[in-house]
């Protein structure tokens, strides 16, 4: 391919996109390359503070744990006192809990602080999507969840490399490193982004929009089922921290080549998600959600059969594509299914299915290797695979192209749901080859949810 090619690619992949998706785009890159209390827990407890592994997992759990509480109320706060104010609570307090970690010496206070920052750090994730999918026009979502994706990744493999020195030096210099960025990424915020909820129609006549509870996410069946799936394919992933390590280590590989493998992750997230993005975000969802299931689950299904470094980094090939594909995929789904003044809520939800995979996905993993091996984990992972491939197969049937629902009585339901704009007269019909279908109101410039949410 041409220079001049590659330019005009990395052209097509950012235009179009507004100034204000970009001040958000840049917080999240300066908030995930200050990423240093996730990444090295584990090593801070174990080897300079000298706690149990048993202890060391104990915390990481409790961490774990304090995004799935903060997920649900971190989205009822985006919807009730919007993005803006949700982000700046949420980051300002990871700034302090994080610096706060630095200090604590009893281990009971460690524990204590680590579910706090579990619970603030993981805050600001429904209000970061939920403004993404208000400033963003619905064609160019999957493109701009891509790149928020690729940004999450680039920050870390950044901060990773970083942070690991700054580690040798002081762990007190990373955690109070992290609060810094942290802070600054809230500044970024308060300075750059105007609030982007949007504003109740009282149009004079017309029929209140119905109110979005929690209550109205868990009736919506369909999202139900994304959030459903989301979660195995979370569990699948989720094998590359935590069941790879344990079944590389058990086969006598060093953390030298694992560190290897899992590089690979990384470099080709950095090196593919934006062409190939370019690539899916025209095509058909339901598609490409099958197929990314199945190359997730069995590209980890492969590791069974790899004996060396080099085979596992092409196993690692294999389920880095599919986490290329699903990612934007899934959340341009996530989005367009949301009611526009629930949008916090849907994404709490959504949010809170990775944060019970981060709790689920090691003790499967420990459970299975301990008690029958890794192949077995490798096989169940692949039936994972399977069944989430077969469940977004049925679940997006109805769908068109674009991932809305298709018209028809269910459909036209959700669509009354949302505010509508004032009919313009209407001019003297015109003879028609065919009738209009009856009951379906005018196209609206915004996402239609699932058909579940009407009936809130």
């Amino acid at each position: 391919m041409s220079v001049a090619s590659l330019r005009r690619a990395a052209r097509e992949s950012v235009a179009g996109l507004p100034r204000e998706f970009w001040w958000l785009w840049t917080s999240t890159l300066v908030n995930r390359l200050g990423a240093f209390v996730a990444t090295f827990m584990t090593l801070y407890l174990t080897v300079d503070r000298g706690y149990s592994a048993s202890f060391a997992g104990l915390v990481v759990a409790l961490h774990g744990l304090g995004g799935v509480v903060s997920s649900l109320g971190a989205g009822v706060m985006t919807d009730r006192l919007g993005r803006r104010p949700t982000m700046l609570a949420a980051q300002a307090s990871t700034a302090f809990s994080v610096a706060l970690l630095g200090f604590m010496e009893h281990p009971a206070a460690i524990a204590a602080v680590a579910l706090l920052v579990g619970m603030t750090s993981n805050a600001s994730r429904p209000a970061v999507q939920a403004m993404m999918a208000d400033i963003v026009r619905p064609q160019d979502r999957v493109r701009a969840f891509a790149l928020n994706y690729w940004a999450i990744n680039l920050g870390f493999a950044v901060s990773a490399t970083v942070a690991g020195f700054v580690a040798e030096y002081s762990y007190l210099a990373g955690f109070l490193g992290e609060a810094a960025l942290t802070l600054l990424c809230a500044v970024l915020v308060y300075v750059k982004l105007p609030e982007s909820r949007p504003e109740r129609a009282a149009a004079e006549g017309a029929a209140a929009e119905p109110e979005t509870g929690l209550g109205t996410v868990l009736r919506d069946r369909r999202f139900m089922g994304v959030v459903g799936l989301s979660f195995l394919i979370s569990l699948i992933f989720m094998q590359g921290s935590f069941g790879l390590p344990l079944a590389m280590g058990s086969s006598g590989f060093s953390t030298g080549d694992y560190g290897l493998v899992i590089a690979v992750n990384g470099v080709l997230i950095v090196l593919l998600q934006l062409p190939v993005t370019r690539f899916i975000e025209k095509g058909d969802p339901q598609k490409l959600l099958v197929v990314s299931a199945l190359l997730a689950g069995y590209g980890f299904g492969l590791t069974a059969f790899a004996g060396s470094v080099w085979s596992m980094g092409l196993t690692v090939l294999v389920w880095t594509l599919a986490e290329i594909i699903n990612s934007p995929t899934q959340m341009g789904l996530v989005a367009r299914l949301s009611p526009l003044h629930g949008r916090g809520r849907y994404q709490g939800m959504y949010t809170m299915s990775w944060a019970v995979a981060s709790l689920v996905a090691p003790l499967m993993a420990g459970f299975m290797i301990d008690r029958w091996g890794a192949n077995w984990l490798w096989a169940a992972v692949a039936a994972l695979g399977t069944v989430a491939a077969a469940g977004y197969w049925l679940l997006m049937r109805g769908l068109d192209e674009s991932g809305e629902p298709a018209a028809g009585p269910e459909a036209t339901a959700s669509a009354t749901a949302l505010p509508a704009p004032a009919p313009a007269p209407a001019p003297e019909p015109a003879p028609v080859s065919a009738p209009a279908p009856v009951g379906v109101p005018a196209p609206v410039p915004v996402p239609v949810p699932a058909p579940a949410v009407a009936e809130a």
